[in-house]
């Protein structure tokens, strides 16, 4: 599923944020959590897709084929299909990978989440 700035989600899970909490005298008064379906409103969505060097490489060799492979003696653009070849099973895996996305999100009860793995949203 894709979020968008703006859109309404819920928590599709309890998240811990702390563990025991202690008061003043250093007992354990509780912990703070946040239950599955508190809902709040997406205010940005950060890209973090890693992309290999392979990937990288794979991109890099694509372009310059495209752009120039014309004008390039047979050798060369047989040397280079030949490289594109052995980096394509690196490209099909990060493309099956999707675009894995954090998200900020403000909850309405007023906590703000931060750098948000997306799966643990739904929208509403």
């Amino acid at each position: 599923m894709s979020l968008t700035q703006g859109q309404r989600v819920k928590l599709t899970q309890d998240i811990a944020l702390a563990d025991a909490v202690a008061g003043p005298s250093g007992a354990v008064i509780g912990f703070l959590s946040l239950p599955a379906g508190t809902t709040g409103t997406v205010e940005r969505i950060d890209d973090q897709t890693p992309e290999s060097h392979e990937v990288r490489e794979y991109e890099r060799l694509t372009s310059l084929l495209h752009d120039y492979g014309h004008t390039m003696p047979e050798a060369s653009k047989s040397r280079l299909e030949e490289e594109i070849a052995t980096l394509e099973p690196h490209w099909t895996a990060h493309q099956q990978r999707g675009t894995p996305a954090t998200v900020r999100v403000r909850l309405d009860n007023g906590f703000v989440l931060d750098s948000t793995d997306q799966t643990y949203l739904t929208a509403l």
